[in-house]
């Protein structure tokens, strides 16, 4: 399976014509992103002390929801479901590219709890903005909550 932005072509047919769009449809493409990069809270800390903070993360497949279930380890406790399913969908910590479930375990609970929500948010609702009010003017924008440093876009 080959990972990255899919481009998924519009098909432009005659019959898609109206009379209505004044002529033929133009043809579009759209993209669908399947990898979102992210920068950890804390970051995973290495046996040589490195500590990895950006990462990547893909979209999951039907596969990577079903086959956890099947592992013995998640079945002696359902909460590991988690750490299994994350160690599928990691792509890259850092410079560390295998990801399995040993890295996604030593990983620190701040760290753990942003990529559930991450995972969370990029499967279900396909992005990673959240919006969010100031509590001082109580203003409402949009944030990345991928890991963007404070003042970049």
């Amino acid at each position: 399976m080959r990972r990255g932005t899919v481009i998924i072509p519009e098909p432009s047919t005659s019959a898609d014509a109206s009379p209505s769009r004044g002529g033929e449809a133009p043809s579009r493409r759209e993209t669908l992103v399947t990898e979102f990069s992210f920068l950890l809270p804390r970051g995973y800390v290495d046996r040589s002390g490195t500590v990895h903070r950006d990462g990547v993360m893909r979209l999951a497949t039907a596969r990577d929801e079903l086959v956890p279930l099947r592992d013995d380890r998640v079945r002696e406790n359902p909460a590991y479901l988690t750490v299994v399913l994350l160690a599928r969908v990691i792509e890259r910590i850092g410079t560390i590219d295998d990801i399995h479930p040993g890295i996604v375990e030593d990983l620190f609970a701040t760290d753990l709890a942003f990529l559930q929500d991450l995972y969370r948010r990029v499967n279900t609702e396909g992005h990673t903005r959240a919006t969010v009010t100031c509590p001082s003017c109580e203003h409402h924008f949009a944030v990345d909550v991928s890991g963007g440093r404070l003042g970049e876009s």
